[in-house]
């Protein structure tokens, strides 16, 4: 029986390198998109490898129409039909108000956490579509606990692209729940990982309800659950990984 293919936007570093990992070790061949950072990457590949699975690394900046359609076809060729697909890459941006965020910030973030997640999504229903001579599969997005919070003070802006994330994850597991895809979200609260500005973490975990952060391997374990066949009812789901915050 092949092994199941699992693709991962922004798979090098933090929470996706974790899914990427742990992915491995549970009998998954993964393909580890990256943006920039090709030695963070490596190891991903290196340590999934280990587990005795298949890996491949590939770049690109996966806000771009033409690059995301070439990362899903480089990861098939390589590895087989894209079975689970999991939408990782984000920025938080520079911490603001509203107010005082550049239209710029505004917009990146937006493209990086909503349009890409988009155009991923999308790619990743047009491969694994029953209806269009696809294996199936399952697709995980990651939102933010910030998208019921609203981010006030620091990231409304990231809040409201994570909010759109909950809204695709919605609409689009009810579009395709009878071309045997499953589509579900991840809401993650504070976790250690190189989205937070330095400081950011420190000053705010007394304020956490368990009193800490979230570590990856905590939201990896959730993501690794919503892909797998012990979820297979589920979908349209968007589950909270957020200490009860």
């Amino acid at each position: 029986m092949p092994r199941p293919v699992l693709l991962i936007a922004g798979g090098s570093r933090g929470i996706g390198a974790s899914t990427c990992i742990m992915a491995g070790q549970r009998g998954y061949d993964v393909a580890v998109n990256y943006r920039s950072n090709a030695k963070a990457a490596a190891g991903v590949v290196d340590a999934v490898k280990a587990s005795g699975g298949k890996a491949i690394a590939i770049q690109g900046d996966m806000i771009d129409e033409a690059t995301i359609e070439r990362v899903f076809d480089e990861a098939a060729k390589a590895l087989g039909p894209i079975t689970h697909f999991v939408h990782s890459a984000g920025i938080g941006g520079k911490n603001s108000k509203l107010e005082d965020a550049s239209a710029a910030t505004i917009r990146e973030v937006l493209d990086v956490n909503l349009y890409g997640g988009l155009l991923c999504a999308r790619a990743a229903v047009r491969r694994m579509s029953t209806t269009k001579g696809g294996p199936g599969g399952s697709i995980v997005l990651l939102s933010s606990i910030a998208s019921v919070t609203g981010g006030a003070g620091e990231y409304v802006f990231y809040a409201a692209a994570k909010g759109g994330v909950d809204a695709l994850t919605n609409g689009l597991a009810r579009e395709v729940a009878k071309e045997g895809i499953r589509v579900n979200a991840i809401r993650p609260g504070p976790i250690v990982t190189e989205i937070h500005p330095p400081g950011r973490l420190e000053r705010i975990t007394p304020m956490l309800p368990m009193g800490r952060p979230g570590q990856p391997d905590e939201v990896a374990e959730a993501i690794l659950f919503l892909l797998s066949d012990a979820a297979s009812y589920v979908s349209g789901a968007v589950l909270n990984v957020s200490g009860a915050r």
